[in-house]
Order: C-alpha cells, then structure tokens, then sequence
C-alpha cells in the first residue's frame, strides 16, 4: 500500500467530508451547515440551533418545542450520579473542572450503559447525543457548587440554555442582557470546523465506539492551554498588564520568553476571529471598565505583534472578548472554558452522528526514526 508523509499536526490535510459547516480562515467566516454562525447567533435561540446541528436543520415552532422539551428532560441528573458527584467535585486543582467533568461524563456513560455506535439504531445514538448535550451544563455547575460547599441548583429550561447555566452557577435571577449575552456566546462556540476535540472525537467512534467515550475524548483534548483552555488565561494576562499604556512592554517581554500571547492569533484565521468581532460588539453594548480597557489593550497587543512577529496576521481570537464578556455576565473565572465546553458538546454530537455512517476506521501511519532494527539484543 502507497503511504505519504502528512504535515505536522494534519495542517492542510482532508480527512472526511462534512455536512456540519466549514470554517475559512482568509475570509475570516464560518458557518453552521448552510448558515452563517454570527447570524445564527446574533438571531436564533441557542436550542434552534442544537436542532440544527443534530437534526440538519431550523426547527418549526412545532419541533422547536418537542426539542426543547427532549432538552429539558435530558438535563436532570440520575440518582447513581448525584451519589458521585461530591467526591468528584473535591478532586483536582480549582481550575481542573474538565478532568472532573470528564469523570463525570464517562461514569454516566457506564451507569446508563451508552450502546457502541458501530450497529446500533441511529435513533438511539442520536438519543445519547441529546442526553450530553442536556445534561453536561447541569453537571458541570453541580460540580462547580459542591466544590465550593453550596448545594447544586435544578435546571431551568424555561430561562433557556444561557440563563439556566447562569441560574445553576449563581443562584441568582440572571439579567436579560447577560443571558442574551451568553446565549450569543454559547451558540457562535458550538461548532467550529475540524478542530482537534472534534477529531478526536471522530476517532473514537470510527472505532464504532460509545458516545459518552468519544465525548470523553473530546473534552481531554480540549482541556489542553493550547485548545479550549484559554479564556480565562487572557483574561488574566488582561489583569497582568493592568494598564494600555503597559501592554506593548508585556508582550514585548512574553515574546523574548518564548511564550504565546493567549486571546491571540489563529491556527485558522488570517482576520480577526468572526467570534471575537462579535463579541467585542456585544462587550462594549454591556459595557464597563473592563471592557473599556480590553479594547485599548486589545489595538495595543495587535500593533506590538505586528511590529515583534511581521507577516504572522497574529489577530484577536475568540478566547480575549469571550472572557471578557463572561466576567461582565458574572461566570467565575475557573468555569470559562468549561461554559466554551457546553456548548461544544453539540458539535461534538454532531460529527459523532455523522461518523456513524462512514464504516471505515482512522488508522494512519507513524515513521519510526528510532534506531535501525533489528538490533542485537544486550
């Protein structure tokens, strides 16, 4: 058999055909199926477009609410999780929510007994989507309180998905203006091409494995700084710096470090991040200091990487204004990239679906560049 040598990392590799929408980089757009995501989520409720991605299209009002009922009954949580979720909460450093969500969500998969994908009724796999996509926000907050000594808080799909989250964090009555903050934030994250949680959960099931695996592995590989775990990391280089007048300076000395500039720059994008457009918008309509100075730091950092790294197109990514809006709308710094993980859960769904109907396992190559075999044994 032929073999050919890939890029580092797939860069630029085609490895499937999808249906679930498309990310262009130079163009600096992307979109859910045939619909542009800023649209999607500047308009439609974050529920519409769950329907979307796992049903392949808009609901009517007629379906909008059989899926919002589905989504509200998958939300609650089982006896035989309730009883583990303490210990798990008490787990790890403050800021290990995904490993802890992680545990969760494999516990759930065994105590429900998730079905292999490989021959089972798509109806039912499609069912297991469902029950992560509702139930995951509900865990997750679950964790955060018991963590913290508070009790966990039942879900309330009646404030729909961005004000139940905010319910189940705080206990307090969300603002309007937050949850349609977050719900626009929520949305513009549920998808975003080939990343490497969704790849990763493709593997998983060309192997024909369970849906609460291949979740699993997603939400490992997003846990990764250099993947989902940067929101809160560039809010706080934003604390760092303090002041506009210091953020050239502090790139200047990061860059001389070696070290990457978090809220900045795309494996992706040539532009500014379409997300991070959107959500500067939707930062200045809430407004603040805060946000004041993300702004002024923000055309402060752009220039001193322009002028450090020329050529690089090293813009504002999604992750900057996402944790600044999440800290306007009240979500503790430690759960912003677990809030981006929510929502991811329904891409993640979303491409487990459509890798059920491709029979063919991932099974690259490796080149060995150890030493020569066989050698003579010692």
């Amino acid at each position: 058999m032929d073999t050919m040598i890939a890029p580092a990392g797939l860069k630029g590799v085609v490895v499937a055909d999808t249906t679930t929408g498309d990310v262009r980089g130079q163009e600096g757009f992307y979109h859910f199926r045939q619909y542009s995501a800023v649209d999607l989520a500047r308009t439609r409720a974050f529920e519409d477009v769950c329907h979307l991605m796992l049903e392949g299209e808009l609901p009517t009002p007629r379906q909008a609410a059989s899926f919002r009922a589905r989504l509200a009954e998958a939300a609650a949580l089982p006896d035989g999780l309730t009883d583990l979720l303490p210990a798990v909460a008490r787990s790890g450093a403050d800021r290990a929510s995904l490993a802890r969500l992680r545990t969760a969500v494999s516990h759930l998969g065994a105590l429900e007994q998730f079905t292999p994908t490989w021959g089972t009724d798509r109806d039912r796999v499609k069912a297991d989507v469902v029950r992560l996509v509702g139930v995951v926000p509900t865990i997750q907050a679950a964790l955060f309180r018991l963590r913290r000594g508070d009790e966990p808080l039942a879900p309330r799909p009646e404030l729909g998905a961005a004000g139940s989250w905010l319910w189940m964090l705080t206990g307090a009555e969300p603002a309007p203006e937050h949850r349609d903050a977050v719900a626009a934030y929520l949305t513009s994250t549920i998808d975003h091409g080939f990343s490497a949680s969704t790849f990763t959960a493709r593997v998983v099931t060309s192997s024909g494995s369970d849906v609460a695996s291949a979740v699993c592995g997603a939400i490992g590989t997003f846990a990764g700084p250099l993947h989902g775990g940067a929101p809160d990391r560039a809010l706080d280089a934003l604390d760092e710096i303090g002041t506009p007048d210091r953020a050239r300076a502090w790139v200047r000395e990061r860059v001389a470090a070696g070290e990457r500039i978090m809220g900045f720059g795309h494996a992706v994008y040539r532009t500014m991040d379409p997300r991070a457009a959107m959500l500067r918008e939707i930062a200045l309509e809430l407004g603040g200091p805060l946000v004041e100075l993300a702004v002024r730091v923000e055309s402060e950092v752009v220039a001193a990487l322009a002028e450090l790294k020329p050529g690089r197109e090293l813009h504002t990514n999604v992750e900057y204004y996402a944790g600044v809006v999440m800290e306007q709308c009240g979500i503790p710094r430690e759960m912003f990239t677990p809030t981006f993980a929510t929502a991811r859960v329904v891409g993640w769904g979303a491409h487990v679906l459509e890798q059920t109907t491709s029979p063919r396992i991932f099974r690259p190559a490796a080149r060995y560049t150890g030493p020569e075999a066989p050698a003579p044994l010692p």
